[in-house]
């Protein structure tokens, strides 16, 4: 049965909380914000109005100078209130419309940044994405400050050898020295950026970086064997994905005609999707849909296709079986379960839907608390429909396991081209041909039990 997510988005929205901003007439999405108390209410009808001039006359010039110390005070209070508006009203709501809110803005950055790995690690990742992030200043770059970040992060690697390699397994210890001595000294390691920040060579500083980067992320990977927390017990009947797997959809056209990539190349009657599912953040959502997956449930299902999502629905039709919704919060060690996060109050998950290309899982049909156990979503991020900050409303709202990235790109990567180019061209009626597992099934723990059997009670149905 389809979920309560197919039917919204099918209508040409996501779910829109009360508290959130309101599609505007003609379907399009979250671009009016209904009940924003410092746009409307509280500041525009805080504004004092300017008073009007009257004409001067001799003997009235002590009225007019009480009247004009009154409107002087009358504005001042006016004043006052406005701050006082702002500072009340404006916490609530302020996140969604602040450039600065710290959401990852690529499906990359977010899947290295849920790398349960090494505190170094973290630090040295931390110095190179400020490095990152400095690089696209348009004026003057601060190479002073890069140089700064590469030295700190060189300083840290060099002091922590053992402790970045104890974490690593005995089977992996040849792999992560390996990958120990490229990020210090490899071709796109840490003393080729210091040279290139000395060179001001911006561009083969940005292409040094986006390796030094990777490496990182590899080397994180392999300090990673497995979860940093423990399930709650109610839950260790489910599936679960310990770690990352990819997962392969060759998909084709429902109507017999071809993808056009947008980069140049031939036609395709079938197009490849990769999608890195990442069990360090949603272990049970992750494992449930490996797990359906390595079932064929999405094999020959048909995509439903709006103008924020690709919907789809597998052929299991799993009656009964309740999926908690999972959201890692960011800065936390563990996710959080039944329990969406409040995004105005500044909570943000680890994976966040504000990707072009998120895939997550859709509500369950009696309760939000829940996830579909077999009904997901690829989710058209679009900036226009989002706050200033860029981010989604229904950010924290839905079980987050993935990221779609482009054909042979290992597995802590991301980028958007090919996966844009793919899921841009689907439409309604369009088919997975096939869906299979490419890498991670030495990750998938399944249950004792053959046939799943959740502890979590089924939802009560929602009220009408």
């Amino acid at each position: 049965m389809a979920s309560r997510v197919a039917t919204v988005v099918l209508a040409g929205a996501l779910p829109v909380s009360p508290r959130t901003p309101a599609a505007a007439p003609g379907g399009s999405q979250f671009v009016a914000w209904t009940n924003c108390p410092s746009r409307h209410r509280g500041i525009r009808c805080g504004v004092p109005r300017a008073s009007r001039s009257r004409p001067h006359h001799p003997s009235s010039s002590l009225c007019t100078a009480e009247d004009g110390l009154l409107e002087l005070l009358k504005s001042a209070v006016a004043a006052l209130a406005i701050i006082a508006q702002i500072s009340v009203a404006l916490p609530a709501n302020a996140i969604l419309y602040s450039p600065d809110t710290n959401v990852p803005r690529t499906g990359e950055l977010a899947l290295r940044r849920a790398i349960p790995a090494n505190p170094k690690m973290k630090t040295v990742q931390e110095s190179l994405e400020d490095i990152s992030y400095l690089l696209r200043i348009p004026q003057r770059k601060p190479y002073g400050s890069m140089e700064g970040d590469v030295k700190k992060a060189m300083k840290i690697v060099m002091e922590n050898k053992e402790t970045i390699l104890e974490s690593v397994p005995v089977e992996l210890k040849e792999k992560g020295s390996e990958l120990y001595t490229s990020l210090l000294e490899g071709k796109g390691g840490l003393q080729t950026l210091l040279k290139y920040i000395n060179d001001k060579d911006n561009d083969r500083l940005s292409v040094a970086l986006a390796s030094s980067l990777d490496t990182l992320a590899e080397l994180e990977l392999l300090q990673a064997p497995g979860l940093s927390f423990l399930l709650p017990k109610q839950y260790l009947d489910y599936p679960r994905l310990t770690g990352r797997g990819v997962v392969e959809f060759a998909v084709e056209k429902g109507d017999g005609s071809t993808f056009f990539p947008t980069a140049g190349g031939e036609p395709k009657s079938v197009a490849t999707i990769q999608v890195v599912v990442d069990g360090y953040s949603a272990p049970l959502t992750a494992g449930n849909f490996v797990k359906l997956v390595l079932d064929g449930a999405y094999d020959g299902a048909t995509l439903k296709s709006a103008s924020q999502a690709i919907i789809a629905d597998s052929k299991a039709g799993k009656k009964g079986y309740t999926l908690p919704l999972e959201v890692m919060p960011a800065g936390q060690f563990e996710p959080l379960y039944r329990s969406p996060l409040n995004i105005q109050d500044g909570e943000l998950p680890v994976l966040p839907m504000s990707v072009y290309g998120s895939i997550a899982m859709a509500h369950s049909e009696d309760s939000d608390e829940y996830s579909s156990p077999d009904q997901f979503f690829f989710y058209l991020y679009d900036k226009r429909n989002s706050g200033l900050g860029g981010i989604s409303f229904d950010e924290g709202q839905f079980s987050v396991f993935g990221k779609n990235f482009p054909v042979d790109t290992n597995i802590c990567r991301y980028a958007t081209a090919e996966g844009r180019d793919v899921l841009s061209q689907i439409k309604t009626g369009d088919k997975i041909r096939s869906a299979k597992l490419v890498q991670g099934r030495e990750r998938l723990v399944l249950p004792a039990a053959t046939a799943p059997a959740p502890a979590d009670p089924a939802p009560a149905p929602a009220k009408s």
